[in-house]
């Protein structure tokens, strides 16, 4: 009889400095991220990108030891979740499939065919659902359940969305709470959560539900806490110039320096693990931002890692899906009609997920002016420097 098995999704990222460049190269080449008028300029591009982009992105990760420590606490979090399981008495096994670097989803699902699983979990590591992140991640490894009929044996089930999990909601105020013991007057202390953004047009276009979660995450995690302690909702890692979500992190750091508070907690609230978007953007770039707007003691809350109450949360979810009726790919990845997955139609060709959406409304004009920053480093991509 086969066993069961939970596949953990995330993002990747270079462990060592000459990673960098085959990483960003994987990025590019795939159509999630720019979505070129012709197929075959698409590796071409991403050699040329990669290429130029190398020693900017190399610099970022030597500021943060050298490499990501994504794959590594991944990891972690898949062997704590897998040991819990086990002292449940549930003998399931746990992988981890990322989408731009080692051990990449498909190795994972080659392994999960190998051991003979034959009921899975897949569980994104994204509290909150994105057509860009979770969304992305499921229409990739339903092409691949299509094609493959040994996949279509095995019975499985999907964990869209998270963020309302009163499990994950107490391991984030449990960390809060930690990080307030640090202030001198902690009921006085500002927390500002800052969520990865993305372009408006996902929202508004796309029907992507990515704001409204995050936002009724904050609202929770407020709830949870129960202090009067101000707060603040804000998107970082803005790029381009298309209009992302707003606050933008950047710009409401000057507007709390301005109201004269000095006093700030940052709570990372879309990210499960410690990455570069928290060691370098969050702790580097955005500390610099808030010191020279006058917030004099910035502090941040780590990302939720292996936390036991976190571990636990995953548990319970996964516990919970193998009990209830199974949640196929087509009730995740088409829920509504004014939901637009992707790839796009054909005419429709741009940047997305970590870049900006385009389509074929977009001037050909204002695409090579966009290439011609990509390939400067001056311009829209310059958080693609940081992943």
């Amino acid at each position: 009889m086969g066993r069961t098995g939970v596949l953990l999704l995330n993002l990747g990222g270079p462990e060592k400095l000459e990673d960098v460049r085959p990483f960003l190269y994987n990025l590019f080449s795939d159509p999630e991220i720019i979505r070129l008028p012709s197929p075959w300029l698409q590796k071409p591009l991403a050699w040329l990108i990669s290429t130029l982009r190398s020693k900017k992105s190399e610099a970022n990760y030597k500021e943060i030891g050298g490499g990501s420590p994504l794959l590594q606490i991944t990891e972690a979090q898949a062997q704590a979740l897998q040991s819990q399981l086990f002292s449940q008495g549930k003998d399931i096994q746990v992988y981890v499939g990322m989408r731009y670097w080692h051990p990449f989803t498909e190795e994972a699902i080659a392994k999960i065919k190998e051991d003979n699983i034959k009921k899975l979990v897949i569980l994104p590591l994204y509290p909150q659902f994105s057509i860009s992140t979770s969304g992305s991640s499921f229409r990739i490894i339903e092409e691949m359940w299509r094609k493959d009929p040994d996949l279509q044996t095995i019975e499985y089930t999907l964990i869209p969305s998270w963020h309302k999990d009163q499990g994950y909601l107490s391991a984030m105020v449990d960390l809060i709470k930690q990080e307030l013991q640090h202030f001198e007057n902690p009921d006085t202390v500002h927390i500002f959560f800052s969520a990865h953004g993305v372009p408006k047009s996902y929202v508004t276009e796309a029907g992507d539900p990515y704001q409204e979660e995050i936002e009724e995450c904050t609202h929770l995690i407020m709830k949870t806490l129960n202090t009067a302690n101000p707060h603040t909702l804000a998107y970082q890692s803005k790029v381009g110039p298309v209009e992302w979500l707003k606050p933008y992190t950047e710009e409401a750091l000057k507007e709390l320096g301005e109201k004269n508070i000095k006093n700030l907690l940052v709570v990372p609230i879309s990210f499960v693990s410690e990455h570069i978007e928290t060691l370098q953007e969050i702790d580097l770039e955005y500390r610099e931002v808030a010191q020279e707007a006058g917030i004099t003691n910035f502090k941040r809350v780590p990302a939720l890692n292996t936390h036991p109450m976190f571990i636990e949360a995953l548990t319970n979810l996964t516990t919970e899906a193998l009990n209830k009726n199974p949640l196929r790919f087509d009730e995740v990845t088409h829920p509504k009609k004014n939901m637009k997955m992707y790839p796009q139609e054909k005419w429709e060709w741009g940047l997305t997920t970590a870049a900006e959406v385009w389509n074929g409304r977009l001037a050909m004009l204002g695409f090579l002016a966009l290439m011609v920053e990509i390939i400067s480093g001056q311009g829209p991509l310059h958080y693609i420097g940081l992943l």
